[in-house]
């Protein structure tokens, strides 16, 4: 008889989603804080008789991929300080910077983010990448489903096609506005906003720097143009926005001799 060749392991990936890891590890530090326990206590915060079984193995490895959960000596695990960061984010800016970092913690996330940075393709491609990279049919079906809800929790992709804001030249790259600052700079002299006949979209009342993220968009050239959306940004500003770029780069291209 033939030996049976061993069971091919899967590459690592988290087995849960990022929002699904955030909701496990805040039931542990609602416990324990930042303070190491064993890991045996870890997986019952998680859900788990004990860390001995697949589903909890599973579970912790999870946690640890996303960054949420360190082993600082073995045998035992605590929440990261990140985690508690994000918990207490003093703005939505801070809060979604953390979790963009969670989120591409795992080195496949990453990769596949790099990759595909201007949108992820059909289930179809991603499966088939996933086999190609190793991973069984089953594994690949459950690392996708945990993938993509985990970019959707994270909404990695909002606002890529967005840019609201007249390009800075490239001598004035030393006067541009820091986004991880929260000293108050004035705008550049050639910002361009966006109008809206709707009264809570106008810039009479768009809001303070405070309630607005300002987020950096390189062009060719050295140039740069800067995204001012406001904290609270929904679908619909998303689509109403769209419209309105897709409008002006229809005027140019008319007025274009």
């Amino acid at each position: 008889m033939n030996a049976r060749s061993p069971r091919k392991k899967s590459p690592r990936a988290p087995s849960m989603s990022l929002e699904e890891a955030i909701d496990r590890v805040q039931k542990v530090y609602d416990r324990d804080r930042l303070h190491p326990a064993p890991t045996d206590v870890v997986a019952q915060h998680l859900g788990y008789k004990g860390a001995s079984n697949g589903a909890a193995l599973s579970a912790l490895a999870s946690v640890r991929y996303f960054g949420l959960v360190d082993r600082p000596q073995e045998g035992f695990l605590a929440v990261t300080k990140d985690f508690e960061h994000f918990k207490f984010a003093p703005d939505e800016r801070q809060r979604r910077s953390l979790l963009i970092g969670f989120l591409r913690k795992p080195p496949l996330y990453a990769e596949l983010l790099d990759k595909y940075e201007s949108g992820l393709p059909s289930e179809a491609n991603l499966r088939f990448e996933l086999i190609q990279r190793g991973f069984s049919p089953l594994s690949a079906e459950a690392t996708l489903i945990a993938f993509k809800r985990s970019v959707d929790y994270a909404d990695y992709f909002a606002g890529n096609d967005l840019a609201i804001a007249a390009p800075v030249a490239a001598e004035d790259h030393a006067d541009a506005v820091d986004v991880a600052s929260d000293d108050p700079k004035p705008e550049p002299a050639n910002y361009v906003g966006i109008k809206s006949t709707d009264s809570a979209l106008t810039t009479s009342n768009v809001g303070s720097d405070d309630d607005m993220d300002r987020i950096p968009v390189r062009l060719p050239g050295g140039r740069r143009a800067w995204l001012i959306i406001p904290a609270s940004f929904f679908n619909a500003d998303k689509a109403r926005l769209k419209a309105q770029i897709d409008l002006l780069l229809t005027q140019d291209e008319e007025e274009v001799p």
